[in-house]
Parts: structure tokens; sequence; C-alpha cells
């Protein structure tokens, strides 16, 4: 991984969208710094696309879609996207799967999450459980106690006994039923949204993390960018991103973006107006 100081500035320059992970890359310490919010706006205002690409559940992405100033948002790990239209005034939704799959997947997530919480002990369900459309979180150090690398490993491996697929984010364990991802998910995304071949244009797009579950994001673009706190899972991640900031959370999202709008406000890119509507 190389420091972000030394990230392409004609890359910078031809970039379409920033791609990136809300927990612990926009936050920092559960909590989303106004700095942070303001470089995403910055982002968007430079005519950048921005896609938070996330494990948070259903009820916060549509929070996300309708209020932020992004393109719109991939939630529960690849689960759907939610797009806000502010010209129709209108919320757009696509499910990775149909609804009855989802409720019969939730009938067996529901299951699973008292058996993983009766056997890892420290565990619990998330709290954002409540608001989640397809994913079941187990939740090992945003409200309980941090667990132990291997009580982690445990939980994912029950995930998998059952025939979920669990992803490691940096305060939950997510699992569900399904062969999506963060990345198949972008690719719909960038196709119905953007209008763009996601693999076709993958040096124009960048993805900002920093745990194992952005591991498909950094596998595919070749610029991805780590904050700092990417370090951490090293050993741990199938694949890492090309670059890391010096920054640990939302400090590095901002140092990332104060690289691309510095190259290209050197570059005399014009900005979008403020209010331009990119959903």
């Amino acid at each position: 991984m190389l420091p972000m100081a030394r990230f392409p500035g004609e890359i910078a320059r031809k970039l379409i969208a920033v791609l990136t992970d809300i927990d612990d890359t926009l936050t920092s310490e559960g909590r989303l710094p106004a700095a942070a919010y303001d470089a995403v706006e910055r982002l968007h205002n430079a005519g950048v696309a921005v896609v938070p690409i996330t494990g948070r559940p259903a009820g916060w992405c549509d929070m996300v879609a309708r209020f932020w100033p992004v393109a719109g948002v991939v939630g529960e790990n690849g689960a759907f996207y939610f797009r806000y239209d502010h010209q129709q005034k209108k919320m757009w939704r696509w499910f990775a799967t149909d609804d009855a799959a989802r409720a019969e997947n939730r009938r067996k997530l529901d299951v699973l999450g008292k058996n993983i919480v009766a056997q890892v002990p420290g565990a619990a369900i998330a709290s954002d459980q409540l608001y989640r459309e397809a994913d079941l979180a187990i939740d090992f150090c945003e409200d309980v106690p941090p667990l132990p690398e291997e009580a982690i490993d445990r939980i994912v491996a029950l995930f998998e006994k059952a025939g979920a697929k669990a992803k490691i984010s940096s305060i939950h364990v997510n699992g569900w039923f399904g062969s999506y991802d963060k990345l198949s998910t972008a690719r719909v995304f960038t196709r119905d949204v953007l209008g763009i071949d996601l693999d076709a244009a993958k040096e124009r797009f960048i993805f900002c993390g920093d745990s194992p579950n952005d591991a498909p994001m950094f596998a595919l673009l070749p610029y991805g960018c780590g904050v700092a706190n990417v370090v951490d899972f090293v050993g741990r991640m199938a694949a890492e991103p090309a670059y890391v900031a010096a920054g640990r959370g939302s400090t590095g999202f901002i140092e990332i973006a104060d690289r691309i709008l510095a190259a290209r406000k050197g570059a005399g890119i014009k900005a979008a107006p403020a209010d331009e509507d990119q959903g």
C-alpha cells in the first residue's frame, strides 16, 4: 500500500465517482464529523459522484440517499441500492433478491441469530437490526465490549456452517443468504444509475474503505484507497487497497478527498453547481 500523497494526479482528474464505506471510513469513533460530511459535499459539487457502499441497514440507507449529497447508496453489503430523484421526488429501490426470498431468508436468519448469540459469549444482535431488509448483523464491538479475533472467527464459521455468506466489518459480522456482495451491486448501480460499466471503466472509480468486507471492491479497482485503520486488518483481507491515507477514519477520508480535489482544481476542471442533482 502506497501513501496517499503518491496517488496519481492524472487518475484524480479523470474520476467519475468515489465509492466509499461509511463506518470507520467516513466516521470516527462512531460519529460523522462535519469536516467529513463537507468532504463528501465538496466532491459532489466538484462533479465527482459519491456513492456510499456500506453494511448499514435499509432504514439508514433511505435517509442517506434522500438527504446526503450522494448519487445513491448500496446497503447491507450489496442487498440493494437506493437512489433518490430530487426532481421527481421519488425514491428508486433495487433489491438483489425478491420479496419472497427475503422473507424466507429472514426466517432462517432469525433462527441463526439466536444460535450465534447462544454459542459466542459477548456477541449480540446489532442494535440496527430492526431496520434491516436482508441480512443479519452480529455486533462484536459497536455496542458491546470488543470480542477477541477467535470469537469473531467463530461467528463467521457459524454463518458459513448454515450456508450463509459472512463478511467482517470494523464493528459487525454481517451474514446473508445469497450470492451478492458490495461489488456485484456496485456494478448494477453504476450501470443503472451512472450508465457506466464499472469493469470497463475501473480506472475512473476509486473505493475508500477500511475492513475485510471491502476486499471485493479493492480487488477490482486498481486505485482503491484505504484509511489508515485498514492496516489493522493486514493478513485478514483477501485484497488490500493500492493507496493508504495517513489518517484513520474520517481524517483519512478527508485526506483522500483533498488529494482528489487538489488535483482536479490544479487542472482547471470546472466544478458542478452546488445545487446540481447527481442522483
